[in-house]
């Protein structure tokens, strides 16, 4: 079984899969970190020295190359992996249980402030804009994000209680 977890950044794709995964007993992989595994070197240093569509052309190949693995396994998706080369329909095709773990504009928000600086595509952001910026990018991935095979409201949940859910889901 894979179990698939897409949604915006701060959602907490990774956080969920990792205890997921301890819940489970199924491996967990983050695709960011397979991808710097591969290149050797981080998403936010892909995009500066070689470029979004490099990027995103890497991104397919090594989600392709991840789903290709007949083990069980749990994998965060970058927030926007579903929305570029079609990787939505390699989610859906696949034998696979995608879950959108859907956030609120505020609970992302609040999320992102904490840790702005580590966030490249909204470190360069007043924090009075981060809301618009988060709205604007949902607005464009929320049709990507809702073809996931289920989804779960994350606002005001506790980790466990997000994984709790995830489990009576399965």
């Amino acid at each position: 079984m894979h179990i698939i977890l897409l949604g915006y950044m701060a959602s907490g794709k990774s956080t969920i899969g990792k205890q997921l995964s301890k819940k489970l007993g199924i491996p967990f992989l983050d695709l960011d970190t397979y991808i710097y595994e591969k290149e050797n070197k981080s998403v936010s240093e892909i995009f500066l020295q070689n470029g979004e569509i490099y990027f995103r052309k890497k991104e397919h190949e090594y989600l392709r190359e991840v789903l290709e693995n007949q083990q069980d396994f749990i994998l965060s998706l970058g927030g926007g992996t579903p929305c570029y080369a079609n990787n939505i329909e390699l989610i859906l095709n696949k034998n696979s249980i995608s879950i959108y773990l859907k956030a609120s504009i505020q609970t992302l928000s609040n999320r992102l402030l904490k840790n702005k600086n580590l966030r490249p595509l909204v470190a360069f952001l007043e924090d009075d804009q981060v809301p618009e910026f988060i709205a604007k990018h949902l607005f464009e991935r929320r049709f990507f994000y809702e073809q996931a095979r289920k989804v779960v409201v994350i606002d005001q949940k506790s980790v466990s209680e997000i994984v709790d859910e995830i489990g009576t889901l399965l």
